[in-house]
């Protein structure tokens, strides 16, 4: 018998090498090689042989093989590109398309062909939220009750779960009354090609990519192998047949979807679904995105019949708490893409030893938290040397923007001096070095969302009265450096 030759595969950028060694050379990350069996078929072609899988490049030369065309000869007058939308206008702002007249609905949504990859923690509401877009999909009616003239015909792959599981949540979430959705718990490659093959959906989620294999490959479901094989052949099927593939994604302990970075570099779009389990606030953005921008977000709130989107905006700030005054709490309108999410940024400060203090964020950058601290110190006249300073995010939201330097600043300087701005009041802008504040992006619709939300006082930074924008019930309070902000909060 022939020895089993065998090959080490970096888990973080694909590269493959014959001997072990501690540090990748192409990579340079650490402890990144993983032993793995060679895999004779690894340079098979998927495209070739009428569209099956496995036939060797080097079997047909130079059949089928596309040529070089001059970029002027491409043809420019191609179909515009129908998306599927699924009715869920806040998935739909994700995966991207066009807004700019009344039939946007129309044009946002899955492009047909695509790959995409959504990850995020256990229990997070990644299944919940594929099933019910797979019965959005699949239904002739949207999620806002109104009708349309055609409907996408859905595979639902189940690799963990069984079809009577899948059954009784569609049916929790109020998707199981649709003929145009299929379910199958399979975890065999070839037995879910063939069945796409033989319904031929519009659209096929699988459920997870991590449980998928490929019975030809003697390594595990899971492993580095069968993960970069398995996602391959259904990058190609995507492309060959213009079935969108949607994957299920894990996450490992640090947050980053498991497996080799070439699966993110493979697909059309990465989505993650972020958010604190015990909150019911959720969030989907996307990491990636070829066929849109990168910059939208969708909000969600997790409830007992699935997911509920959250047009309207969403406000987890100190407004929930009535009028009574907290000190350590500041609300900032946060921007992610076109949306602002009114958030509470909450500090703390405790006795601590010098030389020792702690700093603590969750939600928040760690480094802008300790910048923000020496910039109280030299310039607002804070001792915190022998403090400990915790920040948080209110939600499990992550605020990462330099437009809330200020309003966290305010609250760690209310923790201090045990002072509290007003529930209506929110703040807004960048904190330099030296203490002065510098104007933020998008102030204007910023302050209109504030105002719709019910806020009626603002910190703004100092441009002057001129180019300060006039909203209607918000009322402007100029500031120029951290001196005064604290002043004002004193």
């Amino acid at each position: 018998m022939s020895k089993t030759r065998t090959i080490f595969v970096c888990t973080s950028c694909g590269s493959t090498h014959h001997r072990w060694m501690g540090k990748c050379p192409d990579c340079n990350q650490w402890d990144s090689l993983e032993e793995s069996p060679f895999d004779k078929s690894a340079g098979t072609d998927p495209h070739r042989g009428g569209g099956g899988f496995g036939t060797s490049i080097e079997s047909k030369p130079g059949v089928g093989a596309p040529a070089a065309t001059a970029i002027t000869e491409i043809m420019t007058n191609l179909v515009p590109m129908r998306r599927l939308p699924t009715g869920i206008a806040e998935f739909d702002r994700v995966l991207g398309g066009s807004d700019t007249d009344a039939a946007a609905l129309s044009n946002k949504g899955l492009v047909p062909g695509s790959v995409i990859l959504v990850g995020g923690e256990p229990g997070i509401g990644k299944s919940t939220l594929l099933l019910q877009a797979a019965g959005a999909w699949a239904s002739p009616v949207n999620m806002d009750s109104s009708k349309r003239d055609w409907t996408s015909k859905v595979l639902y792959v189940s690799s963990e779960e069984s079809a009577e599981q899948i059954q009784l949540r569609a049916a929790r979430l109020g998707v199981a009354n649709s003929d145009s959705l299929f379910v199958l718990a399979d975890t065999n490659l070839a037995r879910i090609l063939e069945q796409a093959r033989k319904i031929k959906p519009d659209v096929c989620v699988i459920d997870s990519i991590q449980m998928i294999y490929k019975a030809d490959l003697e390594a595990s479901p899971g492993s580095v192998t069968q993960l970069r094989r398995c996602c391959a052949e259904l990058v190609y099927f995507a492309k060959a047949t213009g079935i969108a593939i949607v994957l299920v994604g894990h996450v490992t302990k640090e947050g980053t979807l498991a497996g080799p970075r070439m699966l993110e570099h493979m697909v059309d779009a990465v989505l993650y679904f972020e958010g604190d389990r015990y909150h019911s606030a959720r969030i989907v953005r996307a990491i990636k995105n070829r066929f849109g921008t990168t910059l939208e977000l969708g909000i969600f709130e997790m409830t007992g019949r699935g997911l509920q989107q959250l047009p309207g905006g969403m406000s987890v700030a100190a407004m929930q708490s009535g009028n009574e005054h907290r000190p350590g709490a500041v609300a900032c309108p946060a921007m992610h893409g076109s949306r602002c999410v009114l958030v509470e940024l909450q500090a703390l400060t405790a006795t601590g030893f010098v030389g020792s203090a702690k700093r603590k964020s969750s939600g928040l950058d760690t480094n802008r938290l300790a910048m923000l601290i020496a910039v109280l110190e030299q310039h607002g006249g804070l001792r915190l040397a022998d403090r400990d300073v915790f920040a948080s995010a209110v939600g499990g939201l992550k605020i990462i923007e330099p437009a809330s330097d200020l309003a966290l600043a305010l609250a760690i300087a209310g923790a201090h001096y045990k002072r509290s701005l007003s529930p209506t009041t929110i703040a807004i802008g960048e904190v330099g070095l030296g203490g002065e504040l510098r104007p933020a992006t998008q102030l204007e619709q910023r302050l209109r969302e504030s105002a719709r939300l019910g806020y009626t006082h603002s910190f703004v930074p100092d441009m002057g009265s001129s180019k300060l924008p006039r909203i209607k019930g918000m009322e402007l309070i100029p500031i120029r450096n951290v001196s005064q902000a604290i002043e004002r909060l004193m």
